[in-house]
């Protein structure tokens, strides 16, 4: 069957310049954009509850945008001052940019990882004195507590805030020829939004492993799959994908 229109589960593209656009270009077929999941702020009256003192910490682990934002909103609604000796380790130039949203950069201390959360190892070592604290969601990746406690640092886990199922209501007699997928909190959207969800014609999308697993484990067949070694980026499994579908008689 031909692909014609495509939900991606994320917000739309901030730039122009973005692969989707080039796609729906390219390929002469509608995409939109949908977040199935949002972030919302865990209350600093229940962070208080768990006795977290954040003045006790030397350094910040920060994984992602949010986890930068939370972090210090939570700093603000506590009344807590964060020290200018505070240590900054960023897993991707993108938050540690991103940093620059409540810090003067060049005078703080930021160390900065290249993309993936294995390989700030080395930078961890050489600070391995530092009291760590590490902002995040309820849904932690379990990679990352593994790799810290391996290193035998000294660090504290603080859930600042919560992915939440988006209410997807306006999309129930809106179809799709392909569903794209990001996590398994997308799959499990998915199925709360709609509980009665059956897949018939509509292809699925799904990037990463545990995204794959989570599709599978929710009956879904999973007919484009990214990353791989010939398509390194959903934009580009899409595509191929697409090209194939669509030259079809």
């Amino acid at each position: 069957m031909k692909v014609k229109t495509i939900l991606v589960s994320q917000p739309a593209p901030k730039t122009e310049t973005s692969p989707y656009f080039d796609l729906s270009d390219k390929q002469k077929v509608k995409i939109d954009f949908r977040c199935f999941i949002h972030v919302e702020g865990i209350e600093a009256k229940e962070v208080r509850a768990r006795k977290l003192d954040l003045n006790s910490f030397t350094a910040i682990i920060l994984t992602s945008r949010n986890a930068v934002d939370h972090y210090f909103r939570i700093a603000e609604e506590m009344r807590f001052k964060v020290p200018d000796t505070m240590k900054y380790f960023c897993q991707s130039e993108a938050v540690a940019y991103y940093l620059q949203k409540y810090v003067v950069y060049r005078k703080r201390k930021i160390y900065v990882g290249k993309r993936t959360f294995p390989e700030m190892a080395k930078l961890f070592k050489k600070h391995s004195s530092e009291k760590f604290l590490l902002p995040s969601s309820d849904k932690l990746k379990p990679s990352i507590p593994t790799e810290l406690d391996k290193l035998g640092l000294n660090w504290t886990r603080a859930d600042l805030y919560k992915t939440v199922v988006s209410d997807l209501s306006d999309l129930e007699d809106v179809f799709y020829d392909i569903l794209v997928f990001f996590s398994p909190s997308g799959i499990e959207s998915l199925y709360k939004n709609f509980p009665d969800f059956k897949q018939n014609n509509t292809r699925i999308a799904v990037f990463g492993n545990t995204t794959v697993k989570a599709a599978e484990a929710a009956g879904l067949k999973c007919d484009i799959i990214a990353p791989t070694p010939e398509t390194p980026s959903m934009t580009m499994a899409l595509e191929k994908y697409i090209k194939k579908a669509n030259s079809r008689k």
